[in-house]
């Protein structure tokens, strides 16, 4: 099975085209990642994406973002100056952002916690998480005595068997 996942940063942007037959969307754009060595120039990789995925490309992914790419792997033959040459292209299958070069507008961020969770409109909805709370205090050393639990032999379950007595020195069997 061919499947590839690379780690890359979007050096040209998406170019949208359309097949001339059947008019299915096409996207176009070359990537770079790192060498395998410190010292290796970074690679670039042309990617193509058809279909739904083609225009969702085009629509929300630029020059200098950083993206996980999966997909398939080709090697396509090239006619150049008299010479063949094989390069390899990736057809993609999914596309993840890691970073964005140009985040979108304030506007289409949701404004609120619910918004962001139901949805626009949906603000009569009761709050998804707990309000923030202030953080907790740990009590003082001397205030706190941990409860001892032991099974009671008639059933079997835990019970309370009250505080427990700090060991002196003296206590010390041997």
């Amino acid at each position: 099975m061919n499947h590839c996942v690379l780690m890359a940063e979007i050096i040209r942007s998406p170019q949208l085209r359309y097949t001339p037959d059947t008019q299915i969307p096409v996207t176009e754009m070359l990537v770079q990642f790192a060498g395998l060595r410190a010292e290796d120039p970074p690679a670039t990789l042309k990617v193509v994406a058809w279909r739904n995925l083609a225009q969702e490309v085009q629509e929300r992914y630029q020059e200098g973002d950083q993206v996980i790419l999966e997909g398939r792997l080709g090697m396509n033959t090239v006619q150049l100056e008299g010479f063949k040459e094989k390069r390899a292209e990736m057809t993609l299958q999914r596309i993840h952002p890691v970073s964005v070069a140009n985040p979108p507008a304030a506007a289409a961020v949701p404004s609120t916690r619910q918004e962001a969770t139901l949805g626009p409109g949906m603000g009569n909805a009761p709050e998804p998480y707990p309000a923030a709370r202030p953080p907790r205090q740990a009590p003082a050393a001397q205030d706190y005595t941990a409860p001892s639990v032991m099974a009671s032999p008639a059933s079997g379950m835990p019970s309370y068997a009250g505080p427990i007595d700090e060991p002196s020195d003296d206590d010390i069997p041997f």
